[in-house]
């Protein structure tokens, strides 16, 4: 049989196998280690026996000799070929290769990768392996004393100390047409072969069993005992071959004592009619078993997405929080608090200013345009202090997202492994600070654009050239910020002085009606163009409404001032729209970070929908079977 298109049952067992590759039992669920190894196993099973087998139903016919410690297994490989194939020994473990035995005609057919494709060909003389090593190769023999059509492979033993050699030896039990079990009259209820024996049952695989080393006497009582359990174990139809506890001659059993077991093999090589049975049963028996296993890996890829979902979910809403969290803080004046207030008062020079008031507005009008024209630190001060305070602000709720998702996922097993394998997922990914920096930077740049590409006519334009752009930019900054509640004591008394100034200095310098004549413009000009941007900064931190009792204190002198000022400069509608794209940009750029950084949980936590595709694969298998 060669494979045909795509719909027949190669095709389909292919296409199984493909999806099997995408899974990806990472996620620590009920169960998975379990899976792991079903995966492996499956996979394997399909490499090893089942495509390369359903491709050439015609190939020989593969007997795999499997067994307990000490069995024997190859001193009757040697007996039934009547010279050393596979060399014997009582140390324990001996590592070494594999050997595949077969007619020189039959060579073609096993020196390629069909079948055992994880296993590379080597020839000549047997080669030990530290225990430690992990067996990798097969040794090939040719022997013309072996019948064409058939090939016997001596394998490790299946209860051996070296775990590497335990899984090799079931995945070469898997991979036979025909398993030939030996065991000894004294071993033959060990649980551990019992435990393969018990797997053979399960998929209906072809089995034999040699009895070795049977004492005379008891041959009758041995076997009979074997047979009961074969039966209870389903597995009564298995043949038996007993061969008598004998000396062994030159490494070598007497020829009587395997005679029955060679006239047996020779036979299936010689009958095709025969072999085709054994094949087809075991082929049967494993496509058979491809239903239960296969769809309890998918139902552990289900639960591998459902735990992925969980953890994605943990993330999603601890960053939506951070947004919520965000979305208040840079409107509610916490981005005004401290060092940003106090360079404000610094700025706007509220104390000296405030007691020269009295003294007339025109030499409050000439110091404070001394102070904006001759001294420019305290206005570079005033937006480094509000980056700088910005920053904090992101950083902080960045910072406290990633530990509270690490925290949720540190309290599932899924989680925790995965952080685990990255600690770094707990904090802040490299880079963020700077990102932050750089973000509002940025958009302190882009609100100074909107205020250089607002377009509503010369005498507009004419106006915010007169103050400067940078100082209507950062009055619109200081808006976005401006819903002041949260601050307390001596902050309301500093923010509400500085309002109360602002208010009367504007109120004198524009007058009442400010900004509509010429003089009101004149005026405005000579404030200078950083110290009424600064003011209009302010402003823009100032948004009153919703705000009551102290809030309304706090907010209110710096909101009147600065919204004045701003709607005269710009008129009421470009205040609006400058201020709400000023905010809507900050906060882009703020969820946009954020989304950065859950997009780091999502990645480790990867979904996919491999058990839908495992299951629909199958139902295309069962079709073409």
């Amino acid at each position: 049989m060669t494979t045909g298109d795509g719909s027949s049952l190669v095709g389909a067992l292919g296409a199984l196998r493909a999806e099997l590759d995408t899974v990806d039992l990472a996620y620590e669920t009920p169960g998975v280690a379990a899976a792991r190894a079903q995966v492996v196993g499956v996979c394997r099973q399909v490499d090893d026996y089942l495509l390369p087998r359903l491709e050439r139903l015609d190939a020989p016919l593969l007997v795999v000799v499997g067994g307990s410690t000490g069995a024997g297994k190859s001193t009757l490989v040697n007996s039934l070929l009547r010279r050393e194939v596979s060399r014997s020994g009582v140390l324990r473990p001996t590592t070494r290769a594999p050997v595949l035995v077969h007619h020189p005609d039959d060579a073609h057919w096993f020196t390629d990768q069909r079948v055992l494709p994880g296993l590379a060909r080597v020839h000549g003389p047997e080669e030990d392996l530290p225990p430690d090593r992990p067996i990798t190769t097969v040794r090939l023999v040719a022997d013309e004393g072996l019948p064409t059509g058939l090939a016997v492979l001596d394998a490790p033993d299946v209860d051996s100390v070296v775990d590497s050699n335990r899984e090799l030896a079931a995945q070469l039990l898997a991979a036979a047409d025909l398993w030939l079990f030996v065991t000894t009259a004294a071993r033959y209820a060990d649980a551990v072969p019992w435990g393969l024996l018990h797997e053979a049952a399960a998929r209906a695989a072809a089995l034999a069993i040699v009895l070795n080393r049977v004492p005379e006497k008891a041959l009758t009582e041995v076997r009979d005992d074997l047979a009961g359990m074969l039966a209870a174990n389903g597995l009564g139809a298995s043949p038996i071959f007993s061969v008598v506890d004998s000396e062994v001659e030159a490494g070598l059993l007497p020829r009587r004592a395997v005679k029955s077991l060679h006239a047996w093999l020779t036979g299936l090589a010689s009958d095709s009619a025969a072999r085709g049975v054994v094949i087809r049963r075991t082929v049967t028996g494993a496509l058979n078993t491809l239903d239960e296993r296969v769809r309890g890996i998918a139902d552990a890829a289900d639960q591998q997405n459902a735990a992925a979902t969980e953890l994605r979910a943990v993330a999603r809403d601890r960053y939506q929080l951070a947004r919520r969290n965000l979305d208040t803080s840079l409107s509610d004046g916490s981005v005004l608090r401290g060092e940003v207030l106090t360079r404000w008062q610094e700025a706007l020079g509220t104390g000296e200013l405030w007691r020269g008031f009295e003294a007339g507005v025109s030499r409050v009008r000439d110091r404070l345009v001394g102070l904006v024209r001759g001294k420019r630190a305290p206005v570079e001060k005033l937006g480094e202090a509000l980056q700088s305070s910005t920053h904090a602000l992101l950083l902080s709720e960045i910072t406290a997202a990633a530990g509270d998702v690490a925290k949720e996922w540190r309290g599932r097993p899924a989680g925790a492994a995965l952080l685990l394998r990255d600690p770094s997922l707990a904090r802040p990914a490299d880079g963020t600070d700077e990102k932050i920096q750089r973000l509002v930077r940025d958009w302190q740049g882009s609100v100074i654009e909107l205020v250089n590409d607002l377009g509503e006519g010369k005498k507009t334009q004419a106006r915010a050239v007169s103050l400067g752009v940078n100082g209507v930019g950062f009055v619109l900054m200081l808006a976005v910020f401006s819903q002041t509640a949260g601050l307390t004591g001596g902050e309301v008394a500093t923010a509400g002085g500085t309002a109360g100034l602002s208010q009367r200095l504007l109120a004198a310098i524009l007058g009442d009606e400010a900004g509509r004549t010429r003089a009101a413009q004149a005026r405005a000009v000579s404030l200078g163009i950083n110290g009424v941007g600064f003011v209009l900064m302010l402003a823009a931190f100032s948004q009153t409404a919703g705000l009551t009792g102290g809030e309304v204190a706090i907010a209110g002198g710096t909101a009147v001032l600065s919204q004045r000022l701003l709607e005269a400069i710009l008129g009421d509608e470009a205040v609006r729209t400058l201020a709400a794209q000023a905010r809507a940009d900050l906060l882009d750029r703020v969820n946009a970070l954020l989304e950065s950084e859950r997009r780091r949980w999502v990645e480790a936590a990867p979904v996919a929908d491999a058990g839908a595709r495992i299951r629909v694969a199958l139902e295309q298998l069962e079709e073409a079977r």
